[in-house]
């Protein structure tokens, strides 16, 4: 009789055994369930949803169901949640368990305006204690692991990164993904990857590195620099979801293109209904399309079309285009 032979985990968060070291980092607007259970198929080692408001939580949100929903096959499960007060945001992540998440990740790191003015996401790095008062109120109070995503600091006079990391992990969080820039550089200049380096060489818990990963050789290149147990990427995948995969955008043929494309729209069409699904699709046959330097015109009849049966055919023909081009 052939044995069994049971892969070995590449890190642990906490007790669970993660297997792979390519995440999708979790998108507002983009990492939402047909593109996350994509790319979860596709090689993403963990899905995390789009970060959820405490505040949509507490009130019940209409909508909360679905922005949680998840298949199966995508465990483990990370639901991020944001927030700037410590005892709601304990509230929201409780009543949360009743989904079944694996991981509470908090969001430390996003730079839009509309979050860090209430004082949440990036705003958090300004208030080293009050992270820690949040991660051990979460730790506490919850049976599952509990992880944080962090930028550099506020700006260049504030990069207090290795004491953020620390706080997480001195008060009991599992794991830290860091955006190698500062709330300020928002999702400008470059990601700077000797800090998080730092951060893994200070800590015990898995180190995430994330930030202008767009290439095979981008990946091994900041496993090489910073050491850390994985790497997360986000807007590249729009483009490149192979990635995950190890595969660069030139490796992967027009008709895997087409084939993932009419997967992932049947699936938005079926999360969001025909008319939100053909709607909310376009960013991403924007990005999927544009490798190919389509013409401007041609690009902007597709992306106005409202009947899917319309909108396939457009594609259907574009590929067509495509796979001629290329013969030639």
């Amino acid at each position: 009789m052939a044995s069994t032979i049971n892969p070995v985990p590449d890190f642990y968060i906490r007790e669970i055994p993660i297997f792979g070291r390519i995440i999708l980092a979790p998108m507002d607007g983009v990492s939402d369930l047909p593109f996350r259970s994509l790319a979860r198929r596709l090689g993403s080692a963990i899905s995390y949803t789009e970060f959820i408001n405490a505040i949509d939580i507490v009130n019940g949100h209409p909508d909360l169901a679905r922005r949680v929903q998840y298949a199966e096959f995508e465990r483990p499960i990370a639901f991020q949640i944001f927030d700037d007060d410590p005892v709601r945001i304990v509230d929201a992540a409780q009543m949360l368990l009743a989904y079944q998440p694996d991981i509470i990740d908090v969001n430390l790191g996003c730079s839009a305006k509309c979050v860090t003015n209430r004082g949440a996401g990036a705003a958090l790095l300004r208030d080293p204690r009050k992270i820690g008062e949040i991660f051990s109120n979460l730790t506490r109070s919850l049976p599952v692991p509990v992880t944080g995503k962090i930028r550099l600091g506020w700006d260049d006079t504030s990069l207090n990164y290795l004491e953020v990391a620390r706080t997480i992990q001195d008060n009991g969080g599992s794991l830290v993904s860091v955006h190698g820039r500062t709330r300020v550089q928002g999702y400008t200049g470059s990601a700077r990857w000797e800090p998080i380096r730092e951060i893994k060489q200070a800590l015990i818990i898995p180190v995430v590195a994330n930030g202008d990963i767009s290439a095979v050789s981008d990946i091994d290149n900041v496993f090489q620099l910073t050491g850390c147990d994985a790497v997360m990427i986000g807007r590249a995948a729009l483009e490149n979801p192979w990635l995950f995969s190890r595969l660069d955008r030139a490796e992967v043929r027009a008709d895997t293109v087409q084939e993932l494309m009419v997967e992932h729209l049947q699936a938005s069409l079926a999360y969001y209904g025909d008319d939100r699904g053909i709607v909310l699709f376009r960013k991403y046959a924007k990005r999927l399309l544009q490798p190919y330097e389509l013409p401007t015109e041609q690009m902007k009849n597709l992306l106005t079309l409202i009947d899917p049966n319309e909108f396939m055919n457009g594609l259907n023909l574009i590929f067509q285009q495509v796979r001629l081009a290329q013969q030639n």
